[in-house]
């Protein structure tokens, strides 16, 4: 499960580049008047967007991020879908990948490349794509930081409220933070149900990015903590519905018990006939 842990470890390095990109990017108003292609053609017309959807929602700001929220997760469904497609049959071979790496546990440099020329034949032969896991993430952080700017660059999303929260500034009462982290740790959690197997380092991302979740969350934006929240719990239910846990876990145990029944009909024909002879 090398891949996955890699996927995690790009979503933590991608968290603490936003944080860093955020905190660095210009303060100055966008408007119609901005120049370049990310502050005219980006930046403003996410602002016009999110103002748009606030007129729709009776000038709520907040309900205006819900839903941009939720645009964005049914455009980049699809390609969702077939990370999840992708992982389900990574996950199958599981077992295969680490039987090679027992068999190439050698760090010297030919084994390691027969290590990864047998990984990529077993890849390719079950129709894995590793670095479809990715894509997700990759598509929704360059949205992460427009919205982030959008909100910080436009005076009335700046000042706007939702709920108990000034759009603008942390949520003084830390519940997005809360509910941010928990959400995160469901899809995770749900996510390594489906797993064969499962490894130290898994279960040690499994509670450390809900807690890099919150403590960046208890210092962002509420804006952006609602963008996380909805995001998050978009990707509970979207798990359930496209990557069931339960049902995996169900048709896994049943392949393995139709597999089991097999063998033992194999052993006792075998016996039979060898009492025959």
């Amino acid at each position: 499960m090398k891949s996955k842990n890699r996927k995690r470890l790009l979503l933590v390095a991608s968290l603490f580049l936003f944080m860093l990109i955020a905190a660095g990017c210009s303060t100055s108003a966008v408007n119609s008047s901005s120049t370049g292609i990310w502050d005219h053609y980006i930046i403003y017309n996410f602002s016009r967007f999110l103002l748009w959807l606030a007129d729709l929602f009776g000038g709520s700001y907040g309900w205006a991020i819900v839903a941009f929220t939720l645009i964005i997760r049914i455009i980049i469904l699809p390609l969702t879908w077939w990370q999840s497609k992708s992982m389900l049959k990574q996950q199958e071979v599981a077992p295969e990948i680490q039987a090679l790496q027992k068999k190439y546990a050698a760090k010297d440099t030919e084994t390691q490349q027969k290590l990864r020329e047998e990984t990529q034949k077993l890849y390719a032969e079950a129709g894995v794509n590793p670095v479809v896991g990715c894509l997700p993430l990759v598509v929704q952080m360059p949205v992460l930081i427009a919205l982030y700017q959008a909100i910080y660059r436009t005076a009335a999303l700046k000042s706007g409220t939702f709920l108990w929260m000034e759009l603008g500034k942390a949520d003084p009462y830390f519940i997005m933070a809360i509910l941010a982290a928990i959400f995160t740790f469901g899809t995770s959690y749900l996510t390594m149900l489906s797993q064969p197997t499962k490894n130290a380092a898994s279960s040690a991302m499994l509670w450390v990015m809900p807690v890099m979740i919150f403590v960046m969350a208890m210092n962002i934006a509420s804006a952006v903590s609602i963008y996380w929240v909805v995001t998050n719990a978009f990707s509970v239910a979207q798990t359930m519905v496209i990557q069931n846990p339960f049902k995996i876990r169900r048709d896994r145990a049943a392949k393995e018990q139709d597999k089991r029944d097999r063998e033992k009909a194999i052993a006792k024909a075998r016996k039979k006939a060898t009492r025959k002879r």
